[in-house]
């Protein structure tokens, strides 16, 4: 498989294993991030990282209560902010040129599943 993109309204996730500096691709309609194959790789393995955090916090919170958790690597910083259930994601590239970007709560359980369908290859 050299290249698979997955997109819906308002989020899109991709990976171009051919392609020569810039494998990853992270974004919205609104805003997209080439990412190195390393820089993807720390988006991916932050996202799974904050999903299992914000679970294991979940059952702690009162339902009123919101979050915001930060995770991040020398690549990438990425923060969830909400509610255990429904929480934005925003996400900064901390090298090289740069880049940020934020999906909506609506859309994060997508991302987490295309971030998850990624990993498969």
């Amino acid at each position: 498989m050299a290249r698979l993109v997955k997109s819906g309204s308002g989020w899109r996730i991709g990976y171009d294993a051919e392609a020569p500096e810039f494998q990853g691709l992270i974004g919205t309609d609104d805003w997209a991030l080439e990412l190195t194959a390393a820089e993807l790789d720390d988006f991916c393995r932050l996202v799974n990282q904050l999903t299992t955090t914000i679970a294991q916090i979940s059952h702690e919170l009162m339902d009123e209560e919101t979050i915001a958790c930060e995770v991040e690597t020398d690549l990438v910083w990425l923060e969830a902010e909400g509610y255990p259930h429904a929480y934005s994601l925003h996400v900064i590239l901390l090298t090289g040129r740069g880049g940020e970007g934020r999906w909506l709560s609506a859309v994060v359980p997508k991302v987490l599943q295309a971030v998850q369908s990624l990993q498969v290859f």
